[in-house]
């Protein structure tokens, strides 16, 4: 259905200044995350910056934004902004080709793929422990972020940060495939004709395409960071959003690949080990995980490395292959395994659903607390200072997680089925599907022995 038939809707989202309030609310609590971290307390239960980018944010995020808007929060991310602006020469409407700074640039070709992201989300990953508790290290990421996002646009063009280097982006532009919304032309044929790609390019109505996205020949979520410019700008009222069934792009087999099947093992991988370290009965593991730096803490991170990027693919690469030979499937081994690596993407996705309603309910009620005392410093801005620590939903929570993964089984066991009639039928089917509904719910039972 097309939510931008509404010309109230329409209307809306071609207005700029809402877009830029959130932006510049976004900015501002971004900035204010940063300096809590520096002059507020080291207490990061305290501090509003650890409260509220890996409790508040995090929440909103995963829990609402990635699985029902996809790329809904790159839409008012402030990272890129600064550097943005600059690039522009404009804050808000688009201004004169040239007329902004920087060198404009050309990514390589060769690093046009997410595989640093899937680099520099390991490393966060990695040193998460300290990351999520340590306000001054929190502080330190966040403002590295920023900072190379605004230097990267000085020497590149459009979001290079967003789509080659952001940790963040990387996982969402892999969930956003399972959204239920989507940006799409309405007439591939008008896009074709089109005179001047303003769509892509810019004109005196929107800027050209900050993802560096062609909408006339976007067929996933994963590169469309619904920043609504490509609205703005196209003059044939060719542009429409969208809403569509969950988890339509897994089972388009164009745009498959690599990268994006490792980030499946990645994000899969790292819930697991997250459950283990940040919620398990399993104390020499929480320390090493928090001993950055040490032999245990090397030990730790060998074994995680170890884990996701040698363990999982090899273990999935069983079952693949092992539904190969039985289905005599004539694809090829590296065909098999990207293909069904995309099977994973639910079940990654609501393991970290899964995880976070534990994590955040938990950890919910120091949100109020930060609120009204931000740097910890005494104030209670809102007489809320004083709240003590509460976890909220203890009763239902086991019962909701229960649902959520064996709902990701479920989808996950689904999309396996449909990748696998792509090119097979009948038993066929089955057969290439089995091995790897079977992996599957080996990883679901260690979920809900982690989580449950």
């Amino acid at each position: 259905m097309e939510l931008t038939r509404s010309p109230l809707l329409k209307a809306a989202l071609k207005f700029r200044w809402p877009q830029f309030i959130l932006f510049a609310l976004m900015l501002t609590g971004f900035l204010l995350a940063i300096l809590s971290g520096f002059i507020g307390t080291p207490v990061g239960s305290r501090n509003f910056g650890i409260v509220f980018t890996w409790i508040a944010w995090w929440a909103v995020l995963i829990l609402v934004a990635v699985p029902f808007l996809g790329r809904g929060w790159c839409a008012v991310c402030p990272i890129p902004l600064p550097g943005e602006w600059l690039q522009r020469g404009k804050l808000l409407g688009p201004g004169e080709t040239g007329s902004g700074s920087g060198m404009n640039r050309r990514w390589p070709n060769k690093l046009r793929n997410i595989w640093l992201q899937n680099v520099t989300f390991t490393l966060a990953a990695l040193f998460s422990s300290v990351i999520l508790t340590t306000p001054v290290v929190s502080s330190v990421v966040l403002a590295a972020m920023l900072f190379l996002a605004l230097g990267l646009a000085l020497v590149f063009e459009r979001r290079t940060f967003c789509r080659y280097l952001c940790p963040v982006s990387g996982f969402i532009g892999l969930y956003a495939q399972t959204a239920p919304i989507e940006l799409r032309v309405k007439d591939k044929s008008v896009c074709a004709a089109c005179v001047g790609k303003p769509c892509y390019n810019g004109n005196a109505s929107g800027y050209g395409c900050p993802w560096d996205v062609f909408p006339g020949g976007l067929a996933k979520n994963t590169s469309c960071g619904l920043c609504l410019e490509c609205l703005r700008a196209c003059p044939y009222d060719n542009i429409a959003i969208n809403t569509r069934p969950f988890g339509a792009d897994l089972h388009k087999p164009a745009g498959r690949r690599m990268d994006e099947a490792f980030k499946a093992f990645i994000m899969l991988g790292a819930a697991l080990v997250y459950a283990a370290v940040l919620l398990g009965q399993w104390g020499g593991l929480k320390a090493a995980a928090y001993a950055v730096g040490t032999l245990p803490w090397l030990g730790y991170a060998a074994a995680f490395l170890i884990f996701i990027f040698g363990l999982l693919p090899a273990l999935f690469l069983l079952a693949v292959s092992a539904g190969r030979f039985l289905s005599r499937n004539p694809a090829t081994p590296r065909q098999v395994f990207v293909s069904f690596s995309y099977s994973l993407v639910p079940l990654g996705l609501t393991a970290w659903v899964a995880f976070s309603l534990s994590f955040v309910l938990t950890n919910a009620s120091y949100i109020l607390v930060a609120l009204s005392d931000p740097f910890g410093w005494g104030w209670d801005l809102f007489g809320t200072a004083g709240q003590a620590w509460i976890p909220y939903l203890t009763n239902v929570l086991p019962f909701l997680q229960v649902g959520i993964l064996v709902a990701g089984l479920v989808w996950s066991v689904r999309t396996a089925l449909k990748i696998a009639a792509e090119s097979l039928a009948g038993r066929k089917v089955l057969f290439q599907s089995a091995p790897v509904a079977l992996f599957s719910l080996a990883v679901t039972a260690g979920l809900l022995f982690l989580l449950v």
